[in-house]
């Protein structure tokens, strides 16, 4: 039997990497044929996923300290993770974080290298931001925005939040006060009536443009073409084609809820399962109660480490995602 191990990163535990390797090894171990796919949904880890990185550049952080972000640079495209640059980790979490002088100047100093190195693609990952900016901070770092205009410019999203809604829905996370939310709110509308001006594009219409705070509606502006963030990681990988060949799927994540069926790789995954006539199963950390229901209706079957290892589960991740997998396979051949 060949299986595909198409799999998300066990968050703080295990990388995407390490996850699609203990499925492998669990797949050699009954005798079966694996093909290792690490995925991920535009946002935390996306970078790895695609080739990691082999560049590394220092840029201005969040908060004004510099940065040395690591992005990728091959073959004509660059792969950026804008949470590399101006993310929440990068200041210490909300609690270290200015909501209001959270800036992604870093995020476009990134791009405006990848521009002079000659890139003729431009992958822009988000998610994990500190920022509320609505993306100015990257926009004023583009030297020559028309330089944009040559090369094709994608960003990666996993959320669909407007551009006017991202500091209701998002600064809370990143530190800010309802005063704050408030102040933000407004200003991102009259960053929105900047764009209008300055570019002629309403970034509040596109679906998504609240992104990292609004970043993606920044760059929207520049002329980016704002893509789910999973559909442009398997585009790259090859997932569809990998489908079409494997026999049965292995996926996963760290925690299975709601959430995991919007955007996100394990609902991807098990969408694409269940077009192509495929078994598949998600391995995961933890199941919420949410999510069984979900997972039933779209033909996912589950597995909980936390519920077959009990708390060994986040000491040993990846002994407990490949046993788990022994024991699904062995059942299947059963």
């Amino acid at each position: 039997m060949r299986v595909l191990a198409a799999v998300d990163k066990f968050r703080g535990t295990a990388s995407a990497h390490q996850a699609a390797k203990a499925i492998a090894d669990a797949c050699w171990t009954t005798g079966h044929d694996c093909i290792e796919l690490p995925m991920a949904d535009g946002g935390e880890g996306t970078l790895a996923a695609l080739g990691g990185a082999n560049q590394l550049l220092r840029v201005e952080g969040p908060l004004g300290a510099p940065v040395d972000a690591p992005w990728r640079f091959h073959r004509g495209t660059a792969v950026i993770e804008m949470a590399l640059a101006s993310g929440l980790h990068l200041v210490g979490g909300a609690e270290g974080n200015d909501a209001i002088a959270a800036s992604t100047i870093g995020t476009g100093q990134l791009i405006d290298a990848a521009l002079n190195l000659g890139a003729e693609r431009i992958i822009v990952c988000l998610g994990g931001s500190a920022t509320t900016d609505g993306g100015l901070g990257a926009v004023s770092a583009v030297s020559t925005p028309a330089r944009l205009k040559r090369v094709e410019f994608v960003v990666a999203c996993d959320v669909g939040t407007p551009f006017l809604d991202a500091a209701e829905v998002f600064a809370p996370q990143k530190g800010a006060t309802p005063a704050q939310v408030k102040f933000l709110a407004n200003r991102l509308a009259a960053t929105a009536e900047r764009y209008r001006q300055r570019f002629g594009v309403d970034v509040t219409q596109v679906r998504g443009g609240g992104a990292a705070g609004g970043l993606a509606g920044g760059l929207f502006a520049l002329g980016a073409t704002l893509v789910p963030g999973f559909d442009v990681v398997a585009d790259e990988l090859g997932l569809y084609d990998a489908v079409v060949e494997c026999d049965v799927i292995v996926t996963g994540e760290g925690r299975l809820d709601a959430t995991s069926f919007h955007g996100k790789v394990v609902g991807g995954v098990a969408e694409l399962a269940r077009k192509h006539g495929k078994g598949v199963v998600a391995i995961c950390g933890d199941v919420a109660p949410d999510a069984r229901a979900l997972a039933t209706a779209s033909g996912l079957e589950t597995v909980s480490l936390r519920e077959q290892f009990g708390d060994d589960t986040f000491a040993t991740t990846t002994r407990c995602i490949e046993q788990a997998t022994v024991r699904w396979l062995t059942s299947r051949d059963a």
